[in-house]
């Protein structure tokens, strides 16, 4: 491995750990919407800054480790299953937009927020039987769109501060 992969490798061992850290982090944190189960999708930052600086391939690389390995230390299979769906889904909706000239790396944080908790809600009506969780549709999604819009703006951010994001500086990725 030369000196280069090595970096590679050390980095995305940094944002899986940083995304594990957030995942973490989150469970600390209860939103006061009212909804079962709802979170910020905090790790999701690290994956936007890993599909943005190094690509799908690793991106679904840091995300699949991340969702096994946070189930693994902080959760259950069945947090493993509505994990893995949404983190499935919004990766595939995220990489899809993301080849669009017209969504912003915030844009493409949104319809993730918004892809994570419409795959999540869709595993809990199949696992449950239970049509009449739809009902969180609304809250689900407007706080998907909201945390993935943050989210959004803090890697923009962070991509526009790093050399060679000429992009980003220059405002073109703009909400």
């Amino acid at each position: 491995m030369n000196g280069r992969n090595t970096a590679r490798t050390a980095v995305l061992g940094l944002l899986l750990a940083f995304a594990l850290i957030l995942g973490y982090v989150e469970t600390l944190i209860a939103l006061p919407f009212g909804v079962p189960g709802m979170k910020a999708g905090l790790p999701n930052l690290a994956i936007l800054l890993v599909l943005y600086l190094y690509g799908a391939r690793e991106a679904l690389l840091v995300n699949v480790s991340r969702v096994c390995l946070s189930a693994f230390l902080f959760g259950s299979l069945s947090s493993l299953l509505y994990s893995l769906a949404g983190a499935l889904f919004s990766f595939l909706v995220m990489l899809l937009l993301k080849k669009s000239p017209y969504f912003s790396v915030t844009g493409v944080s949104c319809a993730g927020g918004i892809a994570h908790n419409a795959a999540q809600l869709l595993v809990a009506v199949l696992i449950t039987e239970t049509v009449q969780i739809f009902y969180y549709i609304p809250p689900l999604l407007a706080c998907g769109c909201l945390t993935g819009f943050c989210l959004g703006l803090i890697c923009r951010a962070v991509l526009s501060h790093l050399p060679g994001r000429e992009m980003e500086k220059r405002g073109k990725d703009a909400a």
